[in-house]
């Protein structure tokens, strides 16, 4: 059975706590989890015993011996599979940003209607069709070296010349041995309950644990 550890805190209007309850709930089934509210584990021996991590965090920072030892943990195999707010989280981290391929700068407009594009055919989005959500429309800066697999049209809102701009929603990439998948959605749980995100969510997940 494949293990993933849970780590779940940062800033609260992220509802770490629910989305942690979620996942566990809803993600996971068939894996043996373990869900801590504590980076400490980053700073133990622990993290060759998980196949994947899922970290729910917004804002904070990792401590210098708590990123390289995540760091070239995902680089010596663990999977890392996240969404949302670990775009803004750790941000003066910046190894640990080119292991996740993109940082959060803003979005635009705050909460708007938005279209989500499955941009090519790949074993994560097969069969799921493009649809429309209402959350933030995240504008981000992402790595080139990204697999992107799903992407939204820029609003803009009042930065008008940034309207129609295709922007990365979702991707995979290769950390050495590790394998990290990433998108931007999932505000909340009731964002992630949207069938098209749920299966996008599972499936990057199982992907990144191999």
């Amino acid at each position: 059975m494949k293990k993933v550890l849970v780590l779940h805190g940062g800033w609260s209007w992220h509802y770490p706590t629910e989305m942690a309850e979620f996942t566990v709930k809803h993600l996971l089934e068939g894996f043996e989890v373990e869900v801590l509210e504590d980076l400490t584990i980053l700073e133990s021996n622990r993290l060759h015993e998980f196949d994947v991590i899922i970290p729910i965090w917004t804002q904070g920072e990792l401590s210098h011996f708590q990123e390289v030892s995540l760091v070239n943990a995902i680089e010596n195999g663990l999977g890392l599979a996240s969404w949302h707010g670990i775009a803004d989280a750790f941000n003066n981290n910046h190894p640990f940003k080119m292991v996740l391929g993109g940082q959060f700068i803003a979005h635009p407009g705050n909460f708007l209607e938005y279209e989500v594009n499955f941009s090519k055919e790949d074993p994560l989005t097969e069969g799921l069709s493009s649809f429309k959500m209402f959350s933030e429309q995240y504008y981000m800066h992402t790595d080139p070296n990204n697999d992107v697999i799903a992407t939204t049209v820029v609003d803009g809102d009042s930065f008008t010349w940034l309207k129609g701009g295709e922007m990365p929603i979702a991707w995979k990439r290769q950390w050495g041995k590790g394998r990290v998948f990433y998108h931007s959605l999932g505000h909340n749980p009731k964002e992630l309950e949207i069938p098209e995100v749920l299966e996008l969510t599972k499936r990057g997940i199982l992907w990144a644990a191999r």
